[in-house]
């Protein structure tokens, strides 16, 4: 069995982004030949070795747990509505920072104790500052109203970079962001251009006013973007999404819900190979049953439904219980499970880890009572 850090080596290029298909398709297309499916099998034993062993330092380089003492730089309004801040991020003792690639996302532990994560939005071969763009979104969970209070010269203590939304630099590619689904899409693009890749990008939002980076995107080739406000143009369909979907290319999606639901179904009716997309929150269950979860510290019983999530649940209770991702790759909601059998539903824990422990945000029980350290 190849060793990892050769696995490595075929699929990260010497600029540091991927030379080779990306792993698995996530609508389950097979791919054209021989070589491909055993470039697919390494890059998925790949990114469930670095899953499981949360990035071994002595392969990445860095290991995305470690805490980082950052201190705000530069913060600056990109939406015309004034919602969207781009805040600047450099170490506090002045030392270069970790390497990471579009897709790539940070870890904020906010002083409230907040866990949020946000996408890098900058450009990668800055190894002196990290740069992301937030939203406001006042009735959320407070996360992003605690980002845009940050001002320059404030402290804040990150982990990361880790990377669930790899992008590959070759072939032929579309791009569409939702909204703020543009914070990972717009690194992809520039990249993309930069490489000289076959690209389009369809940019969606509520307003002109709503969209941050618009003014950099009108210097990008008119003929390959397509930036289609819901004001001036109505909610876009999966059509008018996937129209420029490349033969045998990839198509790469981030955004809302919605937006996702409607390039996941209609995916299959293009020509692409592969799509990539990353969520902004919880995905739907599928699957699910009812079941029981107990909180120790009260003694209390609350019920799962079969549609719920049991950090939904839980968090009524104990609005203060710790989340982020909610997608099952952070750890953020891990919780050790004193009774009962859970239905592991991410690849975040090791097999050992899962022998007593959950994400409560993704993983389930099959029916019987789980009995939480809560």
């Amino acid at each position: 069995m190849p060793s990892i850090a050769r696995i490595k080596d075929v699929l990260i290029g010497h600029d540091g982004l991927p030379r080779h298909p990306a792993p698995p398709d996530l609508a389950g297309r097979a791919r054209p030949d021989r070589a491909m499916r055993i470039t697919e099998l390494l890059a998925d034993k790949y990114l469930r070795v670095l899953t499981a062993y949360d990035y071994n330092p002595k392969i990445a380089g860095h290991n995305p747990d470690t805490a980082l003492n950052m201190v705000v730089s530069t913060r600056e309004v990109v939406a015309t509505d004034e919602n969207v801040v781009r805040l600047r991020f450099e170490s506090a003792d002045r030392s270069p920072l970790p390497p990471w690639q579009p897709g790539s996302h940070l870890d904020f532990h906010l002083p409230s104790g907040l866990r949020r994560q946000y996408s890098l939005c900058g450009d990668p071969a800055d190894r002196w500052g990290y740069t992301v763009a937030v939203r406001r979104i006042p009735d959320g969970g407070g996360g992003s109203v605690e980002m845009h209070a940050l001002q320059p010269g404030e402290h804040v203590t990150v982990r990361g970079p880790r990377n669930g939304f790899p992008f590959v630099g070759e072939g032929s590619a579309l791009f569409i962001a939702g909204g703020i689904g543009i914070t990972p899409i717009i690194a992809m693009v520039r990249a993309a251009r930069e490489l000289g890749m076959d690209w389009h990008f369809v940019y969606s939002g509520r307003s002109r006013e709503s969209m941050p980076f618009l003014e950099e995107i009108a210097t990008w080739e008119p003929e390959r973007v397509f930036v289609r406000p819901d004001d001036e143009f109505g909610l876009p369909t999966a059509t008018d999404l996937l129209e420029k979907a490349p033969e045998g290319g990839a198509v790469y999606c981030c955004g809302p819900t919605l937006m996702l639901d409607a390039v996941r179904t209609s995916f299959r009716e293009t020509s692409s190979t592969a799509l990539h997309f990353e969520r902004f929150g919880a995905p739907p269950v599928v699957g699910g049953v009812p079941f029981e979860v107990q909180l120790v510290s009260s003694g209390e019983v609350l019920t799962v439904n079969a549609d719920q999530s049991a950090l939904d649940v839980v968090r009524k209770t104990l609005p203060g219980v710790g989340y982020s991702c909610q997608q099952g790759f952070c750890g953020t909601c891990r919780v050790k499970v004193l009774a009962g059998t859970p239905d592991h539903r991410e690849n975040r824990l090791t097999d050992a880890e899962r022998e007593n422990e959950m994400l409560i945000c993704v993983s389930r029980s099959d029916g019987g009572r789980l009995v939480l350290d809560l």
